[in-house]
């Protein structure tokens, strides 16, 4: 009897410890996918969907010129709308990441499950909210989406904060990074240079490499402290498993995707002013 019960508990034990190594990315088994973001002492982690959409809210941010506020406002928005997901569902006929409502004249429902057409949208409302810069988030995102849940979007101020200070580059080079196992097997280099044309616009410039499966993208205006050019690189390695990204190179860190990703980003010999994009 007795060594059964001790049988019985060293094989909790061994669940228990397998089951918190995982918990924690360490030991025997791998860390999660997904991708984290580490900004002025908060970690903030988001599934790979949850991260394609928060760094396309980032880019376009960018591309408008907007200010890192207005980015953390879009973002604590879709987190308490969304979790930051594409949804084909909603209260009424609430859809996509900002829960937008075709009957109150954001667009069709076609047009607000859109992202690029949701996030603009959003950001065109946000902008005719006077002094909304100097406002608290949740005053701010309540004047944008006039929910019965006002104080709401404030709950998710701090993570909004810290995403957006790592996604538009105002935070040091390399603090938002990916843990991608499996890439798709299609090359999508077309797909990958008009998501970014979408994203960025005219704040960048892609170069294809075409005996090669690479691109090159320069950001067009830098402001010398390369904010354009991480917010572009992180963009890129949330997008990696759909667009089949092996590698993200800039200002001399190089990400790479399978288990090395783990790794998140790592110095390389020399820094590069271009994000230099390898497909597998």
């Amino acid at each position: 009897m007795r060594a059964r019960l001790v049988f019985v508990v060293a094989a909790l034990a061994i669940i228990l410890g397998v089951g918190w190594a995982f918990l924690k990315g360490t030991g025997p088994l791998p860390d999660p996918e997904g991708c984290t973001a580490r900004t002025a002492g908060r970690t903030v982690f988001l599934s790979l969907d949850q991260a394609e959409n928060a760094t396309l809210i980032s880019a376009i941010g960018v591309q408008r010129g907007l200010p890192a506020r207005a980015v953390s406002i879009a973002l604590a928005t879709a987190y308490q709308e969304s979790k930051i997901r594409n949804l084909n569902h909603g209260d009424r006929d609430s859809l996509g990441i900002f829960q937008q409502r075709p009957s109150q004249g954001w667009g069709t429902p076609a047009q607000v499950r859109d992202p690029v057409y949701a996030i603009n949208k959003f950001y065109d409302a946000l902008e005719k909210v006077p002094n909304y810069e100097s406002m608290r988030i949740t005053v701010a995102a309540q004047e944008v989406q006039r929910s019965g849940f006002p104080e709401a979007y404030e709950d998710h101020a701090p993570d909004a904060r810290a995403l957006a200070s790592a996604l538009t580059g105002y935070s040091s080079g390399g603090q938002f990074s990916c843990i991608v196992r499996e890439a798709s097997y299609d090359t999508r280099i077309s797909r990958t240079i008009a998501l970014l044309d979408d994203a960025y616009g005219e704040s960048i410039r892609v170069t294809r490499i075409s005996e090669k499966r690479e691109i090159y993208v320069t950001a067009v205006g830098e402001d010398g402290e390369g904010r354009v050019g991480w917010s572009v690189a992180q963009f890129l390695i949330a997008h990696a498993q759909t667009q089949n990204i092996k590698t993200v190179s800039y200002s001399g860190l190089t990400w790479r995707s399978g288990n090395k990703s783990e790794d998140g980003w790592v110095g390389t010999p020399a820094p590069d002013p271009k994000v230099s994009v390898e497909f597998g």
